[in-house]
């Protein structure tokens, strides 16, 4: 079940809007401000945004700047859903990173529409990558997710293929080697946390810890990493 992440600082729109997702088969956690929703998508990162753009201490063109600007922020599909809905403003929307911008007063059925479209296309780019994937070696078939490696083109792709047949020992403690496999088949850190009974917190700590010893910058590249260089997670009896 995919979660969206609502945020407004109007409650009663609010809570319609999380009922009315609710109702068509989504998980709905909701925020009254940016800063609010920059910490629940730190501790639970969800699968799409829909956020207000006129909002106190934080507006939403500065939330969505913000987080585009952080490691799990930069690929989630983001839709705005504001009052402002001049040509000038869908613009700045869109140039500050939403994938998509609707104008109250809405359809209800409109928004559900668009934010499906814009996970349909995340499944695309994932199942597209599988496919690549498959090409080299079917036992990676279901390893990656599209958040994770939206930018891995199929010329990186082809480089795997060359990579070293024994990987290097990773440079990390037993607990970061956990998470390590659990990221590079595409895991969110909720789920993680999930399979590893710790926290979110904790999961985004030793993932920290991970891009930092191995100095890399995000998940992407992360996955990247371990696909090039032959690790791949492993097999459970």
């Amino acid at each position: 079940m995919k979660k969206i992440l609502v945020v407004d600082d109007d409650r009663t729109l609010r809570s319609f809007v999380a009922r009315y997702l609710e109702n068509h088969g989504y998980t709905v956690q909701d925020a009254s401000s940016g800063i609010e929703a920059l910490q629940f998508f730190e501790q639970d990162p969800p699968d799409l945004v829909v956020s207000d753009v006129i909002m106190p201490e934080m507006n939403g063109l500065e939330f969505c700047r913000r987080l585009r600007a952080t490691r799990l922020g930069q690929l989630v599909p983001f839709i705005f859903l504001s009052g402002k809905g001049e040509l000038e403003d869908r613009i700045q929307g869109h140039l500050m990173g939403a994938d998509d911008y609707v104008t109250k007063p809405f359809e209800p059925r409109e928004l559900v529409a668009k934010i499906e479209a814009q996970l349909e296309r995340s499944r695309r780019i994932h199942c597209e990558i599988v496919r690549l994937m498959q090409q080299l070696s079917p036992s990676t078939a279901n390893s990656p997710s599209a958040a994770d490696l939206e930018t891995l083109n199929s010329t990186q792709i082809s480089t795997a293929s060359s990579a070293a047949a024994a990987p290097q020992a990773l440079p990390l403690t037993p607990a970061e080697a956990r998470v390590f496999w659990e990221v590079i088949q595409g895991l969110t850190n909720k789920q993680i946390s999930d399979r590893l009974f710790i926290s979110p917190r904790t999961v985004q700590s030793h993932l920290s810890n991970i891009l930092t010893k191995l100095e890399l910058e995000n998940r992407s590249q992360l996955v990247r990493f371990a696909f090039e260089r032959g690790y791949q997670p492993p097999t459970k009896a």
